[in-house]
């Protein structure tokens, strides 16, 4: 990738920089006019922007950083621990004019500046999979491959990387297949689990986990994958106080079509040509504090969207954590399935 592929005008939208980091695959983008380093522009400065209340019509200069990190050509030796030392994923170089010459990424020196967190991760993993039959005929969805290994234990791997090593799987369908997989596998991570006798949502399982919780932990559907920071997630959830936090994924969808509005008897009220929409939708994985454990209804058969709405109602702090659309992946259905494990390969 050549270094002027990481260059946004300062003219762009929040929403233009979320598509280019989309396009681009990185976290950061440089705003270098003539290459002259002005500023930079992360997915985090993103996303704190948004939390702010920031629209994503609102030009880019509300989300920047005007005072980045450099390091001059001379000193490119000192990269690696500046890295680490600032905690931060990538370092522009300069020459003397201050023009960037070279970018030197954590990756790329092996630095790894994620935060770490060592708390429970419960997965979902009862459901029956209808959307993926006919794969779940034969495997409960927990198992559907992804390349070369399942869903869910490319979940856990996640997880694992950034700290956790004590993973529940609630289970039910093919639960017996499950519990032999895990058996069997070489892993530096625990897996217990939890038998769902009878259907109960996605949420309803949690009462089975009473007495079990004492600390905050990550909640995930067994068919989703994130490339985030879940360390930052932690700290985003505890420093503001949330009773949970849900991850959330910006949405572009351009509708294919003219939209029609229907006015009062019969007349063209308005007309939009292939009207684009951007929307926030519900990754499935949250951080959520034990409370919610203990209060559930024993035996309640209830979505996991539907407990948080009971706590929105009743005045509780609930809180999103954005991503980007391009940090989600969903198997979910059979097209996404095959989109999950071309963008993995892509990936290796």
């Amino acid at each position: 990738m050549n270094v002027e592929e990481l260059f946004i005008s300062e003219s762009c939208t929040v929403l233009d920089t979320m598509k280019k980091l989309d396009e681009t695959g990185q976290r950061i983008l440089f705003i270098a006019p003539e290459g002259k380093l002005k500023a930079v522009v992360t997915d985090g400065d993103i996303r704190k922007c948004i939390l702010r209340g920031g629209a994503l019509s609102a030009p880019l200069t509300q989300a920047a950083n005007y005072h980045p990190h450099s390091l001059p050509v001379a000193e490119r030796g000192r990269a690696r621990a500046e890295l680490q030392r600032l905690g931060i994923d990538a370092l522009p170089i300069l020459d003397k004019h201050g023009v960037i010459t070279d970018i030197v990424f954590a990756g790329g020196v092996d630095v790894d500046n994620r935060k770490k967190v060592d708390i429970p991760v419960v997965m979902m993993a009862g459901g029956l999979g209808t959307r993926l039959y006919p794969y779940t005929k034969i495997l409960p969805k927990p198992l559907i491959p992804v390349g070369e290994q399942p869903i869910a234990e490319l979940i856990f791997s996640r997880f694992r990387d950034f700290g956790c090593r004590h993973m529940t799987m609630i289970v039910n369908y093919k639960r017996g297949m499950i519990k032999s997989y895990f058996a069997d596998l070489e892993k530096d991570y625990t897996v217990d689990f939890i038998d769902e006798d009878v259907f109960m949502g996605t949420g309803g399982g949690l009462c089975l986990l009473k007495g079990r919780m004492d600390s905050p932990f990550f909640f995930t559907n067994c068919d989703t994958l994130l490339d985030l920071d879940y360390g930052d997630l932690y700290q985003y959830h505890k420093a503001h106080g949330n009773l949970v936090t849900m991850v959330c994924a910006f949405k572009h969808y351009v509708v294919p079509y003219g939209v029609v509005e229907l006015g009062e008897d019969g007349s063209i009220a308005a007309m939009r040509e292939k009207p684009e929409l951007n929307f926030l939708t519900n990754t499935g994985v949250y951080v959520v504090e034990p409370r919610v454990v203990e209060e559930m209804k024993m035996g309640e058969v209830i979505g996991f969207p539907d407990v948080i709405d009971r706590y929105r109602a009743a005045g509780e702090k609930v809180g999103i954590y954005p991503i980007n659309e391009s940090s989600w992946m969903d198997m979910g259905q059979m097209e996404e399935l095959e989109k999950m494990r071309r963008k993995l390969e892509q990936q290796s």
